[in-house]
């Protein structure tokens, strides 16, 4: 099986005015270059380019091991499709293909197809490829003409990877029931939130800076993960959001010795400086910087964006809640320029929250702080317990659903875009679901049906 590889490259298409840094797909005879131009011209997220990337990589790996005599892409993409969500161990432990796939859960299956599909739709668009029908895949001799072959098929039959819901419609086209998304019932998850008992021990106790346990408290405390963990417990904001805020983007309301915290578009947002159009500029003739969105998500400097609703000024603003923790985060942020803040250095940047050398400080590192943080105090830091950095904001929601306030509040306090992603944190928990039982049956154990109470004749 000749070897598919991921690698880095500095990519500038045909509708491109200049280079991009991409994953891209390299094989035996070179750069996979339409998946390059396909990711060139769609402005998504650096996870989807790595997704696209994969999926790409499996399905050219699946159709180049030999002893699989696929001769059409309905066969391929039912054989790819079935290696996705079963894997291609069998029974007995054996796998004829070599390939030794585990099974994915169907949530990420159904989102490989999918955009494997979007790349297929992409191909059937491109110039040459409405032409004479690619050889049969067995002889094909690369991994264009493979991928022809299959954007040949799909443009013939544009049910080829099509998502039917309807049973009616999956009964009338097996094709598409086999190649499709996998229907399946679940509710929406529990939330998993930071536990509220345990916060301000994380705080005062669990960030604590390696080797200065003796010291006093403003250099042995890790001010600056104490502001970030705020920002997400008591602000609602997601993880990489506070990875991009500026220092002035951090204000303070003198009337309520509050602070004002803004989160603009990596990119799109404006500066205080009205000599620059947008953030993206900004950072690139004053810094020489991109904004951390186009980063690789292997680079250190890589900080997503989920895509919150902001207004028409592209930015945000952090709604602490309660509201007296605006004055909690003004001090932790104090004591952290005060005492710790590395300024940058050479060209610096415009970050708020830096390393020990000054530059931008990343995600990763974070993770590794608030990890030790949690085990610092006792708990166990796992997504089931709540007690990763993302149970911070779940515990923001469940907090503002707990004490009244509706759907439409909530979305708006956590920047959603639609009401129904609040459902996650307006549903009860089963917790909530055996206290509320428990209460109705010592208010009303006489009447209730099997219950212990004698009942009325």
């Amino acid at each position: 099986m000749n070897a598919v590889v991921k690698v880095k490259v500095d990519y500038r298409g045909p509708t491109n005015v200049k280079t991009i840094r991409l994953p891209a797909v390299l094989t035996d005879k070179g750069i996979l270059t339409s998946l390059l131009q396909y990711q060139s011209e769609q402005h998504r997220s650096q996870s989807w380019h790595q997704k696209v990337n994969l999926v790409v990589r499996l399905l050219l790996t699946f159709v180049d091991h030999g002893g699989i005599p696929f001769t059409s892409p309905t066969d391929l993409l039912k054989g790819f499709r079935h290696a996705l969500y079963y894997g291609t161990v069998d029974e007995r432990l054996e796998d004829p293909t070599g390939l030794y796939w585990g099974p994915r859960t169907t949530e990420t299956a159904d989102d490989l197809i999918n955009l494997l599909t979007g790349y297929t739709d992409w191909l059937t668009r491109q110039p040459g490829h409405s032409g004479v029908l690619m050889n049969p895949i067995r002889d094909a001799s690369g991994y264009e003409e493979r991928l022809n072959w299959c954007a040949y098929h799909h443009r013939q039959d544009n049910k080829l990877l099509n998502h039917l819901t309807s049973d009616a419609q999956a009964e009338a086209n097996f094709f598409t029931r086999e190649v499709g998304r996998q229907q399946s019932s679940v509710s929406v998850d529990e939330v998993k939130r930071f536990p509220e008992k345990h916060f301000h021990r994380l705080l005062d106790e669990g960030f604590v800076i390696a080797g200065k346990q003796d010291e006093e408290k403003n250099l042995r405390t890790d001010w600056k993960s104490q502001c970030i963990t705020i920002l997400m417990n008591s602000g609602g904001i997601r993880k990489s959001e506070a990875f991009h805020i500026y220092l002035d983007d951090i204000d303070i309301d003198e009337d309520l010795m509050e602070a004002v915290v803004t989160i603009h578009h990596p990119s799109d947002g404006k500066v205080k400086n009205d000599n620059y159009a947008n953030r993206r500029e900004y950072l690139l003739k004053k810094f020489r910087l991109k904004p951390r969105t186009d980063y690789l998500k292997s680079e250190s400097q890589h900080a997503g964006w989920k895509a919150p609703a902001i207004n028409n000024q592209r930015y945000f603003e952090v709604q602490f809640f309660p509201p007296s923790k605006a004055q909690e985060f003004l001090l932790a942020f104090r004591n952290y320029v005060l005492y710790q803040r590395v300024e940058p250095k050479g060209l610096g940047h415009p970050y708020a929250f830096t390393n020990s050398n000054g530059e931008p400080e990343t995600i990763k590192n974070f993770q590794r702080l608030h990890r030790a943080a949690v085990e610092r105090i006792g708990l166990e830091p796992a997504k089931y317990h709540g007690t990763t950095e993302h149970g911070h904001r779940h515990a923001y929601g469940y907090r503002l659903a707990e004490t009244g306030f509706s759907a439409v509040e909530i979305k708006k306090a956590m920047h959603h875009k639609c009401v129904t992603s609040c459902q996650v944190y307006t549903q009860p928990t089963n917790s909530d679901l055996r206290k509320k039982m428990r209460q109705v049956e010592a208010a009303h154990k006489a009447t209730l049906p099997n219950s212990d109470a004698p009942q009325s004749p």
